[in-house]
């Protein structure tokens, strides 16, 4: 159960509840043991994030000191004025997808650009409160293209995991495997040797222990044997952080437009209007991936720690975040489960945690940069290779496919395989609506339209013959408006009126609606007199709107069946004297 401190609100406004996580957790009792436990966690966060925020830049097609002033910048500012009081922001393999056809397209300006346009779109989204819209978006489209995303980070590990030396870069996924196939002659040894050990020690090291995390191991071990062995080995040699991108500049991330990064052709971008166009398209993006990433790292922060978070105030500070982190050199950012679920196991227990992740980063920069040269690319494939596989969530996805229905399965396929062969956007957009139709069916299928099976007693009377109960059961709505039509259409010649119970219609649609109206007509034209009955709040609204109300010679709107059942006996016998 969520612990009571975390559930204190703070109100007004989302502007006036940014920092609510922050507030609440210092509110709650917070003291110099809680402190300490979470600048050890923060520690632990730092130490994972460190490898990792430079091997994702790479990944993205960026040099690695914008990962790490991404987990500086973004990590810290959103800890500060975030709603979720142990998630942890930084760059996030799930990006990955997105943002390398940006910077290769694009270049480092363009992918800062992008990414502050992505924030001020994630702000808007925060202050409209569409954080809980979030939570709609179906679970096979989820789990489908984050088993893609993770397939296709694997895939492109596959050039520094083998020392590849392809002759072309292709800008799409299946393009890239194509030519790293045609490369294999290419492969340099000494890299897979260097990756596999790392790769073994990442999968071996939490077997032994957990206090220490196997990233720092692996990756450390990596670059200290890759150290000794070149300068001790003839022909031993590795590509590395500094024979690739020179090394890391030893200094904080500076103040700098984004639009003065270098662009495809190495000068300056610049902005127009025609860069922000061309742009848009990848925003959009980045913005509905981070506002799901970061509310899925907040929901499982919160089912870990007792906590609860505000979507609306996290959207907002996801997109601060994005907006300042590329005024630092930073790119896209969002919500870490992995980095997240971390500090809550190591005893994160306040965004203080989070907070002392950035500066740890911070001093590793300022500190560390010279020995960071040696760290080899093959050693950061490796680790990115364990964390797409841990991001695939293969286990579950196999079971999605054993036990969902089929609609699920073709959902979660379907945004599989396009997330691979396309693109994420592509597929979260053909799956929700994919998802939505499937879903437009199942509810069609509970709408029910038929005679009424124990019509009441007082139909047995003779009077009442040619008397017919329709029963109308579910949600009145364009899935299932024709079957409306259809069944209420459907009286035999010798009906004389018609019952039409829509107690269980609990809504409609303007489309439900206008099939009612249609159907309404019809039994109107065929002299067929209706009572409807049991119309429940919304419906009943609806319905006035339309100017569907009482009208002695053909419709009387009923609350009861008893009313109904009378308005059925007085026009009967009206009927009756005037014939």
């Amino acid at each position: 159960m969520p612990r009571r401190d975390s559930e204190t609100a703070i109100e007004g406004s989302v502007l006036a509840r940014l920092g609510c996580a922050l507030r609440v957790s210092l509110a709650s009792g917070y003291g110099a043991r809680d402190l300490r436990t979470d600048i050890l966690a923060g520690l632990v966060v730092g130490v994972v994030a460190l490898p990792l925020a430079m091997a994702l830049a790479i990944a993205s097609g960026v040099p690695p000191q914008h990962g790490l002033y991404t987990s500086i910048i973004a990590g810290a500012l959103i800890a500060v004025c975030g709603g979720s009081r142990v998630s942890v922001s930084g760059p996030t393999a799930a990006f990955v997808v997105l943002l390398v056809p940006v910077s290769a397209r694009f270049g480092v300006g363009g992918l800062l650009i992008a990414s502050m346009m992505a924030g001020v779109m994630l702000c808007l989204m925060g202050i409209a409160r569409l954080g809980k819209l979030i939570q709609f978006i179906p679970h096979p489209v989820t789990t489908g293209f984050t088993a893609g995303i993770g397939v296709v980070i694997a895939g492109l590990q596959l050039k520094d995991f083998f020392g590849l030396r392809p002759e072309t870069n292709p800008e799409h996924f299946t393009d890239k495997l194509v030519a790293y196939v045609h490369a294999y002659p290419t492969i340099h040894h000494w890299e897979l040797v260097v990756g596999a050990f790392t790769l073994f020690l990442l999968l071996v090291w939490p077997r032994i222990t957990k206090k220490i995390p196997a990233p720092l191991v692996a990756v450390g071990i990596a670059t200290l044997v890759s150290y000794w062995l070149a300068h001790t080995v003839d022909g031993f040699e590795v590509a590395t952080i500094g024979s690739r991108f020179g090394g890391i500049p030893r200094a904080a991330p500076a103040l700098a437009w984004p639009w003065d990064y270098p662009g495809p052709d190495g000068q300056p971008i610049g902005l127009s209007l025609d860069t922000l166009r061309a742009l848009m398209s990848p925003a959009v993006a980045i913005a509905v991936l981070g506002a799901i990433e970061s509310l899925l790292c907040a929901v499982v922060a919160d089912g870990m720690a007792g906590t609860r978070h505000d979507s609306d105030v996290e959207l907002v500070a996801q997109g601060l975040g994005n907006v300042v982190a590329p005024l630092f050199g930073g790119f896209a950012a969002t919500g870490a489960i992995a980095r997240t679920t971390t500090g809550i196991r190591a005893g994160a227990r306040s965004p203080i945690s989070a907070i002392t992740h950035a500066l740890f980063v911070l001093v590793a920069v300022l500190a560390l940069a010279p020995l960071l040269y040696w760290l080899p690319m093959a050693a950061l494939a490796a680790m990115l290779m364990l964390v797409a596989w841990h991001m695939s969530d293969a286990r579950h996805f196999v079971h999605v496919l054993r036990v969902a229905p089929k609609g699920d399965v073709a959902v979660l396929l379907t945004c599989f395989f396009l997330t691979v062969i396309f693109d994420m956007t592509i597929a979260v957009g053909v799956g929700v609506v994919l998802a939505a139709f499937f879903f437009m069916n199942r509810m069609s299928e509970m709408f029910q339209a038929a005679p009424a099976q124990s019509p009441h007693e007082q139909m047995k009377d003779p009077t009442l013959v040619g008397v017919v109960v329709y029963s109308i059961r579910g949600p009145l709505f364009f899935g299932a408006a024709e079957k409306a039509v259809g069944a209420l259409t459907r009286v035999q010649s010798k009906t004389r009126a018609v019952i039409l119970q829509m107690d269980g219609v609990p809504v409609m649609d303007v489309t439900g609606l206008v099939a009612l109206e249609s159907a309404l007509a019809r039994l109107r034209k065929a002299r067929v007199f209706v009572a409807i009955s049991g119309v429940q709040p919304q419906p009943r609204q609806i319905l006035e709107k339309a100017g569907i109300h009482d009208d002695s010679t053909w419709i009387s709107v009923c609350s009861t069946g008893e009313e109904a059942l009378a308005s059925v006996r007085a026009h009967l016998a009206r009927d009756a004297a005037g014939g």
